[in-house]
């Protein structure tokens, strides 16, 4: 999984339960700015990936489970196994 995709699924997650990622992130009790585009990225241009802690929060306050996430991670090709 790359860093775009944690960040796409997390879009996505929060896009079919009806919210933005700000909206997401206040819901779950983390600063409205956690899942921002703008926090993607350090400002030396390194990757910043969510904490698992955040993701847990996600999870709990939307009452999914990490599988219900997963489902908007791609899948890797057949032909990489």
């Amino acid at each position: 999984m790359t860093h775009a995709d944690m960040w796409n699924a997390i879009d996505s997650f929060a896009s079919s339960r009806g919210m933005t990622c700000s909206c997401m992130a206040r819901r779950s009790g983390l600063d409205s700015t956690t899942l921002n585009r703008s926090k993607r990225w350090t400002r030396d241009g390194k990757p910043r990936w969510p904490s698992m802690q955040s993701v847990a929060k996600v999870l709990d306050s939307n009452n999914a489970y990490m599988i219900d996430f997963a489902r908007f991670c791609p899948m890797p090709d057949d032909k990489e196994k």
